[in-house]
């Protein structure tokens, strides 16, 4: 990418840079102009102030010498201010914001830095527990060595066994096949965990296919946010496991996703509400993809996203999240499912066209084909979406009329899917 790096003061290095406009742009010439996200990352070095010395060279490179020790802080920052904010018009200034994080974390040491890591994760991650084995193999390397020996202070973890007992990752991976260890089961169940609590905080971006540990600069399939099972993966383990604070750039990124897609629905199918396809960005792309209707076509992604508002319900019993923040989102992506049902044979709604997800079948004329009607993917997830919406509408004490009425439609097709609702409410309140 287009950028250019410099020594700052004595003891810095920064890179600034731009990213393409265009996502398929491989390579920018130097004549070109760069309209995307501007970012920049600062390196810090720090030494020890009783012997050591930092020497500037004359390609922007720092030594040291002399020193007992160095501490590098890495900040990094970008021009990205939300998915609505195009790069060009974006008044962020990356430089300036990772210098002003530098500032604030200047004074603070190695051992205070690495206890306000430890403190800020472990918090989450000792929420959680798992024992399957009554013991559990080391894995390679220095981990006959425990932390206290090459960390600044204790911690509660440790690593057990000696030398001779340590298996490596790989090995442990490879054997599984003939032994079924249950440790390494714990290993996987919590580093799964670890991978949510790194990647997906309060104020971050939601989870994509390779969270923050993407390498390349055109990563595989965009490394982008997609919606037929990819993103709603990532964080099915998150009430489960105790993580409920990692779902909220998820449902940030609902809320973006039901703002384009109100456009989308609109433009695309002439429906109220609001509809997200299978693949999706940081942008918060809603709709279909250029592709094969195998997986570009597919308005199923909101309403499955939306199966999660629920579930956070379910879990937590927030009455607050659910009225303010769920049955918004809901009562959109109803609307939308509403539009977009039709009447089929015998009086039965159904999805026409309808897909299932990168699933092909043969056809009547012997080919294999993608595009059918009433798929079970779709059904399954218009259901799940309607009885969360009514089950929403009891909790917050809305009447079967509110809930109707607020899906105003003309089309007299949407007259059965009121009435399901409708007696589907009151099925449910008298049941209770």
């Amino acid at each position: 990418m287009s950028h250019h790096s410099y020594v700052k003061g004595e003891n810095q290095i920064i890179i600034e840079g731009s990213c393409p406009g265009n996502r398929y742009a491989q390579k920018l010439n130097e004549n070109d102009s760069p309209q995307g996200i501007q970012f920049t990352a600062i390196l810090d070095l720090q030494v020890s102030e009783a012997r050591g010395l930092v020497r500037v060279s004359e390609d922007s490179k720092l030594r040291v010498e002399g020193s007992d020790w160095a501490v590098l802080l890495l900040v990094s920052s970008s021009s990205f201010d939300g998915p609505f904010t195009k790069p060009i018009d974006s008044k962020k200034n990356p430089t300036s914001d990772s210098l002003g994080v530098l500032k604030s974390i200047g004074n603070l040491s190695y051992v205070d830095l690495y206890s306000h890591h430890l403190d800020d994760y472990q918090s989450l991650f000792h929420r959680v527990s798992l024992q399957l084995s009554k013991s559990s193999k080391n894995v390679s390397g220095n981990a006959s060595l425990t932390r206290k020996e090459h960390m600044p202070f204790k911690s509660d973890i440790s690593l057990k066994g000696s030398e001779d007992d340590t298996v490596s990752t790989a090995e442990r991976v490879k054997a599984f096949q003939t032994d079924e260890d249950p440790s390494l089961v714990e290993l996987l169940f919590q580093y799964g965990r670890y991978l949510l609590i790194s990647c997906s905080r309060p104020g971050t971006q939601v989870a994509n296919l390779q969270g923050i540990w993407n390498k390349d600069l055109t990563p595989p399939w965009d490394g982008a946010q997609h919606l037929n099972i990819n993103l709603q993966m990532n964080y099915w383990p998150s009430l489960s496991c105790n993580l409920k604070e990692c779902q909220e750039p998820l449902f940030e990124y609902i809320s973006s996703l039901s703002i384009s897609g109100s456009k989308t629905a609109k433009v695309n199918y002439e429906a109220k509400g609001w509809v997200a396809h299978q693949v999706s960005d940081l942008w918060a792309k809603t709709s279909p993809d250029a592709g094969q209707a195998l997986w570009a076509l597919w308005p199923m992604g909101g309403a499955w996203l939306c199966t999660h508002l629920w579930e956070h319900y379910t879990y937590t019993m927030d009455k607050d999240f659910l009225r303010d923040k769920a049955y918004p989102l809901l009562e959109g992506c109803t609307s939308f499912l509403l539009d977009w049902l039709i009447e089929g044979p015998g009086g039965y709604l159904e999805t026409n066209p309808s897909t299932s997800p990168e699933h092909m079948f043969i056809a009547p004329d012997g080919k294999p084909a993608s595009v059918s009607y009433s798929s079970t993917m779709d059904m399954s997830i218009i259901k799940e979406v309607f009885s969360a919406i009514v089950s929403a509408a009891k909790v917050i004490l809305f009447f079967p009329v509110t809930v109707v009425q607020s899906f105003t439609f003309v089309d007299s097709l949407s007259v059965y899917a009121r009435k399901f609702i409708t007696n589907r409410f009151w099925e449910e309140m008298r049941m209770n």
